[in-house]
């Protein structure tokens, strides 16, 4: 009989401390959700989320989101990213656009054809079983801190914002890698 209470006490004791090791994974190393400061009136973006990778597999996969508040009803936005450098050229390189609702408040999603074309500087082909695969030619944009920029269509309103990009890691390298080896990835 001691050795069951023991036993239990045991079992009990490592699920309890699995438990609260869980809980402080899920819920102290997430970040709480950036959004708008309530104080500022002038228009606000914020992106989600803040920072990307450069990672092939990882990229097509993340959805990235510009929501913005403060502009005019019923207008729309133009979303740019600032400083990429393109043929020995900084130039703003367009990344999204939306409407904006009746309260002033915009979401803008950039597309897959966008995040292939424009920040990994790929295309998207096909392969001989006509399926899409991305075909990398050049490097990327280079990874650092940009600055996206929502300009409205009818009135003057901008508003900015940061989005940090990242070098793949070692862990978005392999996908890379395995996309190579599936034929999901041509690098030429």
């Amino acid at each position: 009989m001691n050795i069951i209470k023991k036993w239990l006490s045991k079992e009990i004791f490592l699920g309890g401390l699995v438990s609260v090791v869980f809980i402080f994974m899920v819920t102290g190393c997430a970040a709480p959700p950036k959004g708008f400061d309530p104080k500022i009136k002038c228009p606000q973006m914020i992106v989600e989320p803040g920072a990307i990778s450069l990672g092939v597999a990882k990229l097509t996969k993340t959805p990235i989101v510009f929501k913005g508040k403060g502009f005019q009803p019923e207008d729309s936005v133009f979303i740019t990213l600032i400083g990429v450098k393109k043929n020995g050229k900084i130039v703003h390189v367009p990344i999204a656009d939306g409407d904006v609702d009746k309260n002033g408040c915009f979401t803008a999603r950039v597309g897959t054809l966008i995040k292939v074309s424009e920040i990994l500087r790929a295309r998207i082909g096909s392969n001989k079983k006509m399926q899409n695969i991305i075909v990398v030619r050049q490097p990327p944009i280079s990874p650092r801190t940009y600055t996206a920029r929502a300009v409205s269509m009818e009135s003057d309103k901008i508003a900015v914002c940061k989005l940090v990009v990242n070098a793949p890691s070692t862990g978005d390298s392999f996908k890379d890698w395995m996309g190579v080896r599936l034929g999901k990835i041509v690098k030429k």
